[in-house]
């Protein structure tokens, strides 16, 4: 009998439900693991370098830690459907989503966890049953307490989670929100009738946190049917299932639907702009960095716009490698092709992106170093 596959990680991760659906999609046969205390803190880190969920046991004793590299080796052993499109503007798009629903959408999926305590106990519950599985419930709940809940709430300052933001970050959600809402009522994913890697990006605050946490589920999710109907289609629906659901429409081979636009245009003004100031910061001070460890998980604070406002957060480096693997695939293109997306994306001020120096980066578990 062949080995399956192990998903290391919990329902309510941001990353793991990115994996999950994922595989789900692929009709990859995997099992479900939780993590427990031992794995979390001791086999994991053993294995990838890192106190972090998910990782993938492959069948073979690999483990696989950062979901794009996950996605990207299963992809390598399983070819059909490729969640790749086709098309030089739809593979450009699916990574440029990838890398903002990945990076932009994180304060706000911490915010509405930690910012609204009646998310708490669906959190305890969850996180004590997978620590300590066999133990009584105070014991986990103790556990949930001292080891997890005060290293997950000391990033939130970090990452742009103070009081004085909580306004701006909830209502540039709900209108973002709704302006997804709007394209999945004409379209059942990102780019048309297939899940593609954009989906895979975008899914993983969808899933584990603004769409099952008690707060966000009610007030953002819910009343938003064709968003939830996308969420609950992604953790769901093999390929089998979407062919047969959805009949592929001849859209032409580089399709990317109009009602994306406005979304783009806020990924360019805002996320964009984060980005090139985390990039600013790099250059500045990467004098000062060993090429032989990795760079500090961040390097000082960035501001941007969020809406009419702006917005303070930690300025991480492996942003940065994120949007260097949107770089590249940019830069994969012909001259040809390239001139096109540019053309395509002036009136959004893309040059600001397409033209951005980031220096040559390594991932290294969850932080990245220079390579040159």
């Amino acid at each position: 009998m062949t080995k399956q596959h192990k998903l290391h990680g919990w329902h309510l991760s941001y990353f793991a439900g990115k994996a999950r659906c994922y595989l789900t999609y692929k009709a990859i046969p995997f099992i479900d693991e939780p993590v427990n205390l031992y794995n979390l803190t001791y086999k994991i880190y053993k294995e990838t370098g890192a106190r972090v969920m998910p990782v993938l046991e492959t069948n073979e004793g690999e483990w696989l830690q950062d979901t794009r590299n996950i996605i990207d080796r299963m992809e390598q052993r399983y070819l059909e459907p490729s969640v790749f499109p086709t098309g030089a503007k739809r593979r450009f798009v699916s990574s440029l989503f990838e890398a903002w629903g990945d990076e932009w959408w994180m304060p706000m999926a911490m915010h509405t966890r930690w910012s609204y305590n009646e998310n708490y106990p669906l959190f305890e519950k969850d996180a004590g049953d997978a620590l300590l599985p066999f133990a009584p419930r105070f014991i986990k709940n103790m556990a949930v307490a001292k080891v997890i809940v005060p290293v997950l709430r000391s990033y939130c300052p970090r990452v742009g989670i103070i009081p004085e933001q909580f306004k701006m970050m909830e209502d540039w959600s709900v209108d973002m929100l709704a302006k997804i809402n709007q394209h999945f009522g004409q379209h059942p994913y990102l780019l048309g009738d297939r899940p593609m890697l954009g989906d895979f990006g975008l899914v993983g605050t969808m899933y584990g946190h603004l769409g099952r946490d008690p707060w966000p589920k009610r007030n953002w999710i819910d009343p938003l049917p064709n968003l939830r109907n996308w969420i609950d289609r992604m953790a769901s629906m093999s390929y089998l299932e979407v062919q047969e659901k959805y009949p592929l429409l001849d859209h032409g081979n580089d399709f990317v639907p109009e009602t994306l636009t406005p979304i783009l245009k806020s990924i360019f003004s805002e996320f964009v702009p984060m980005v090139n100031g985390i990039n600013d910061l790099l250059i500045q001070k990467k004098d000062g960095f060993s090429k032989d460890r990795p760079l500090p998980r961040g390097i000082g604070s960035v501001t941007c716009p969020m809406g009419e406002n702006s917005f303070t957060r930690e300025a991480l480096p492996f942003i940065l490698w994120k949007v260097q693997g949107v770089l590249d695939e940019f830069y994969s293109n012909t001259p040809e092709d390239q001139a096109m997306i540019r053309e395509w994306l002036a009136p959004l001020n893309a040059k600001a992106l397409l033209d951005m120096p980031i220096p040559r980066l390594e991932r290294v578990a969850l932080k990245v170093k220079l390579v040159n």
